[in-house]
């Protein structure tokens, strides 16, 4: 180890051959948001393997943007790479830049519009499927949205049916999963606890790899969902489209990061606004206002302006837990010389929550994204999405839907806790997600 990497604090607590892993497993979002009391670059060890871990929202912004370019996704996403392919999240050097090339037409506001009137018409099929009175599990009704939804978008009615019943049955698993698999050492990977998610992973690929091959061989790629869209891409340079399997790898990635995104944060937001009625209110009177009884279409996404916040406030409190890079070179970072191949990690959940940037971080507060407030904050310290070449391409996508499917809700019905139930609590996965959030349906007026 170098001089350098010697001096940069270690995180108190570790042990022995496991290094910070209890810490981790146990506890891994009190654990995240200690390290800043060590050092703006912290040593974490997981096993006998160090990471050092970026906790300003300066030092973040180093990895993401200003030295991005020294940086290749780290030992993370090379574990996860073979479970889900080498779509945009895990791809890297000149794969990621030739598919985001292809893809980012996607995701243009034209194409989002489009989708927008599937997300309303699910949003509504699913408020007109509840009575008075019901009890439900928010985050799987969200979770379930969120999956339907996504498929809806990406596969054509008529010949994706079958890739939407695996995934839906799939996913679940995949996600619940993939990250303690990822985090797994590799000698771990054959114990019988992975079954059912290899099971699942295999399942979801064979089924998706299908419904890919029979669309290429139909000829129709003129249709507006994003399996048609991957297919008929063109590079602009060399006119190269993308195989079949890389089809696959990116309809995967977007199936993974399309899914928690959204029902965490619509499962959160409804858990917020019920504790916070004055909130709720003000988000009544915007939708009356803005669109009244009819069904709520793309353009009226941005005029929902309190919506937004509410939503920028959710994603604040409950977003992404843990992200990881590598050095590809020598990196000056936090005063420090780091050399090539060494894992940099970083938590845009911990970042959001410091208290030197948000006062009252784990309040609540809506109102800290209005205009005048939000000015007073650094560029960098907000992150809801990543930053840089890396930032999540689907961010539009994500929050058309949150906002159509939280607006259609609301206008229909009030949700609240179902009394006698435990509050939810974060759980770590890709986000800091609900464990469990049972509400009742009452009707708006109640």
């Amino acid at each position: 180890m170098s001089a350098e990497l010697a001096a940069i604090p270690r995180a108190p607590g570790g042990i022995p051959l496991l290094g910070h892993v209890l810490k981790l497993q146990s506890d891994p979002l009190s654990f995240v948001r200690s390290l800043r009391e060590t050092g703006e670059l912290v040593r974490v060890d997981i096993g006998t393997m160090p990471i050092y871990l970026a906790t300003s929202a300066s030092l973040i912004n180093d990895v993401m943007v200003t030295q991005g370019r020294h940086f290749e996704k780290g030992r993370l996403f090379d574990r996860v790479r073979p479970l889900v392919g080498n779509g945009l999240a895990t791809a890297g050097g000149e794969v990621h830049r030739r598919h985001r090339r292809l893809i980012q037409p996607m995701f243009h506001k034209v194409r989002i519009a489009g989708y927008a009137e599937v997300m309303s018409e699910r949003a509504r099929a699913l408020a007109d499927s509840w009575t008075a009175g019901q009890r439900i599990a928010v985050d799987q009704v969200m979770g379930e949205f969120a999956i339907e939804t996504l498929a809806a978008t990406l596969f054509s009615a008529d010949i994706g049916r079958p890739a939407v019943e695996a995934v839906r049955r799939d996913l679940p698993i995949i996600l619940k999963n993939m990250l303690v698999r990822a985090a797994s050492p590799k000698i771990l990977d054959r114990l019988p606890i992975w079954r059912s998610f290899d099971r699942a992973v295999a399942s979801m690929r064979q089924v998706i790899d299908q419904v890919v091959a029979t669309t290429r061989e139909s000829g129709q790629t003129d249709r507006a969902d994003l399996l048609s869209v991957l297919l008929a891409a063109r590079d602009a340079d060399t006119g190269e489209a993308l195989t079949d399997a890389e089809v696959r790898d990116e309809l995967v990635t977007i199936l993974f990061a399309g899914t928690e995104t959204t029902a965490s944060t619509l499962s959160w937001a409804f858990h917020h606004l019920a504790e916070h009625p004055e909130v709720e209110k003000q988000l009544m009177a915007e939708i009356d206002e803005v669109v009244g009884d009819r069904p709520i279409a793309f353009d009226d996404v941005p005029r929902l302006a309190s919506i937004q916040r509410v939503l920028d406030e959710v994603i604040r409190l409950h977003g992404v837990v843990l992200l990881m890079r590598r050095t590809i070179e020598p990196v000056e970072l936090g005063g420090f010389h780091i050399p090539a191949g060494v894992e940099v990690a970083f938590s845009l959940y911990a970042m959001h929550r410091d208290p030197t940037l948000y006062p009252e971080p784990d309040r609540f507060d809506p109102d800290r994204w209005l205009p005048e407030r939000r000015a007073s904050l650094p560029r960098e310290a907000v992150m809801p999405f990543g930053a840089g070449n890396r930032k999540c391409i689907g961010d539009s996508f994500a929050w058309t839907e949150a906002t159509i499917a939280l607006a259609t809700i609301l206008g229909r019905w009030k949700l609240r806790p179902v009394p006698g139930e435990k509050a939810p609590r974060e759980s770590a996965a890709s986000m800091a997600h609900p464990d469990h959030v049972p509400m009742e349906v009452l009707p708006r007026d109640a």
